[in-house]
């Protein structure tokens, strides 16, 4: 291959990347390849899939995580199918909640300390059981008290949302705005598993048999859960036993405020589903509920792309504004109104949760990332569970049904009072921290 002549100023000018490519001449390919320059592209998103190993554990992941909206609704088809019982229904799904508030976390400092794929598979393999165990009672129609032991058994599934935030963090330690661009993806991949979930299950459970919903969901959670663990590359190392078993994270400074906005901001979302669903009352309940998910879901992925945070406390003002209009979309009388404030809500609930799990990741110390977005997660349960019974019961006594929407909005003024009140995201002594996205 002939050399290419150099000159001192070709030496020291840096060169760019450059990839072979063939040179046609007239009597064919040419011996001597000529070089084109790539350049990385543009897109973080397409950037943050650049990296070996992070498209495979996402398509795991977000088989995983799909299920995630599926069985709760899968189970209260069921169970009020088979043993006619709404409020059994409803009072299986709230103990399995509890014991996910009351194990989750456990779970969660188990997979820091001894790594994802040695606790995530076994206790997915639990976890799939319990739900396995919850279909056959509902099949063979068990006493009332095997649902409740049978749903609990299914406490024990890993977050895999957390885990997957948790390779982000490891892969991307160092590069504040690639892990923003990672925390969008993550926050639209939920809201997107959310938005798909239950629709999916409501399908299933209509067109093949009632317990089809939990069945696919368990095939799916176990699949998903084994794909994301065999990628072994991107997993972040165990953490020391000593660091993880330092006691709860809760006592971290500046946790436990964070953690009461994300309990705030759970009954925001609590309240939202149970007064869309009580005002809209008939099938297009569903598909305009959704429409707050898609907004979020397209909020995060534009967020995303600017490749920073902005502070909290203005997420959570624009969420307080922004949870006014499904109120008065609601009282106009008009389903077009509604949907559209539901669509406009929604587009502060991505960047609120993206700057939100940012914090919880400045917060936690590196080897228990898992237990901290963990804890984060159970915040948002709880809050949900609150949100939820105070909008029905707004909505049973209040002189109408529109009367419910105002607990979001009240719950969205609340977590922004906690997060301006207690200075969420400063750092214990108020001076600058490097890379703080701020209260």
């Amino acid at each position: 291959m002939p050399s290419r002549p150099s000159t001192p100023s070709s030496q020291s000018m840096p060169q760019p990347r450059l990839a072979p490519s063939l040179a046609l001449t007239p009597a064919g390919p040419a011996l001597a390849p000529r070089y084109r320059e790539t350049r990385p592209s543009a897109n973080p998103y397409l950037r943050l899939f650049a990296l070996p190993g992070t498209r495979a554990f996402t398509l795991g992941n977000l088989l995983a995580r799909l299920p995630m909206g599926m069985f709760s609704v899968s189970a209260v088809i069921m169970i009020a199918g088979a043993y006619g019982s709404y409020a059994l229904a409803g009072a299986v799904t709230a103990t399995g909640l509890a014991a996910t508030a009351l194990v989750a976390p456990r779970t969660a400092r188990l997979v820091d300390r001894y790594g994802q794929a040695r606790v995530a598979v076994p206790a997915t393999a639990l976890a799939a059981l319990g739900s396995l165990a919850l279909l056959l009672c509902v099949h063979y129609e068990a006493p009332a008290w095997s649902l409740f032991v049978a749903y609990a058994a299914t406490a024990t599934t890993p977050n895999t949302g957390g885990m997957s935030r948790a390779r982000w963090a490891h892969l991307h330690r160092g590069d504040p705005a690639s892990l923003h661009t990672a925390n969008a993806f993550e926050q639209a991949a939920d809201e997107l598993c959310f938005m798909l979930g239950p629709v999916l299950a409501a399908f299933l459970c209509a067109a093949l048999f009632p317990e089809a919903g939990t069945l696919i969901g368990a095939v799916l959670l176990l699949t998903g859960v084994l794909i994301f663990a065999a990628q072994r590359a991107t997993e972040p190392p165990p953490a020391p036993r000593a660091t993880t078993a330092a006691g709860s994270l809760v006592r971290t400074p500046g946790m436990t405020p964070l953690l009461g906005v994300f309990l705030a901001t759970g009954a925001v979302f609590g309240a939202l589903e149970v007064a869309t669903l009580a005002h809209v009352d008939g099938p297009l309940a569903g598909p305009i509920l959704a429409l707050q998910a898609a907004g979020s879901c397209a909020a995060g992925l534009v967020y995303g792309r600017t490749g920073r945070s902005v502070r909290l406390r203005s997420c959570l003002a624009a969420m307080a504004c922004l949870m006014t209009l499904p109120f008065l979309g609601a009282s106009s009388g008009s389903l077009l109104a509604l949907a559209a404030g539901l669509l406009a809500a929604g587009m502060a609930t991505a960047p609120t949760m993206v700057t939100g799990m940012s914090l919880v990741q400045r917060l936690t110390p590196p080897g228990r990332l898992n237990e901290g977005m963990t804890l984060a997660v159970t915040a948002l349960l709880g809050g949900i569970a609150v949100g939820s019974a105070t909008a029905g019961w707004t909505a049973d006594h209040a002189p109408a049904t529109t009367y419910a929407f105002l607990a979001s909005t009240a719950s969205a003024a609340l977590a922004l009072l906690l997060c301006t009140a207690t200075r969420v995201g400063a750092p214990p002594d108020g001076g600058p921290r490097a890379g703080s996205t701020g209260a």
